[in-house]
Formats: structure tokens, C-alpha cells, sequence
């Protein structure tokens, strides 16, 4: 992850449930909501207990991981964003993973609008 910090203190979480935009679709929940680091995001990722087995859930955290990771050049920057995955993250397709991250993020307004020629 070029740009991209780990979010793993607790208060920002919080911060970010009770203050920041989010959106909700099939596979996942996601938050957003600007920092004040200017060209850093932080990203965090929650994966309950409800969802498998450790296994299982290590599984979907890098799923999850590995579609920012692709999503990365095309989102703003500074932006602290929280990912909670749902138990149709188990089962989807990474297409299908990857193309519901990046429609929940552009509606959330963190991917940068595409330079067309129109």
C-alpha cells in the first residue's frame, strides 16, 4: 500500500462510526471521513467473529485488503476509511469484491473523477 497507514486505534474507529459518511452494500460496509494528515489515508478493517472461523476470516481481511490495494492510485487523499466486511464477502467473487468496493467508495465521493476525453 503506497499512500496508506493502518488504522488500529480504537478512537478513531469510533470517530469515524459516529462522525463519518458511510455506505453499505452485499459484501461490506464502508466508512470515510477526512484526516488531517493531508497526503496520508489510514485504512482499517473489521472482519466479526460472526463471519467463520479465523481461517475464514484471515481469508476475507486479505481479499478486502488486496481490492484497496488495486483501488489505491484512484482514491483521494487524505481520507481515513474503515472497511467492515459481511458474511457475503465469504462467498463473492473478487470481481464482484473489488467492483462493490470501488462503487460504494465513488459514492462516498473518495475515488478521484476519471480525466475523460468527452
Amino acid at each position: 500500500m503506497i499512500k496508506t497507514q493502518s488504522l488500529n486505534e480504537n478512537h478513531r474507529f469510533r470517530a469515524l462510526y459516529g462522525r463519518g459518511k458511510n455506505k453499505t452494500g452485499k459484501a461490506m460496509s464502508v466508512y470515510v471521513m477526512r484526516n488531517r494528515l493531508g497526503k496520508v489515508d489510514r485504512l482499517g478493517l473489521t472482519v466479526s467473529k460472526k463471519i467463520g472461523n479465523a481461517v475464514t476470516r484471515n481469508h476475507v481481511r486479505r481479499r478486502i485488503r488486496e481490492a484497496y490495494r488495486m483501488l489505491e492510485p484512484q482514491i483521494k487523499d487524505g481520507y481515513d476509511i474503515v472497511i467492515v466486511a459481511r458474511h457475503a464477502s465469504e462467498t463473492m467473487l473478487f470481481t464482484a469484491l473489488t467492483d462493490e468496493m470501488k462503487s460504494l467508495m465513488t459514492a462516498l465521493g473518495v475515488i478521484k473523477e476519471e480525466k475523460g476525453d468527452a
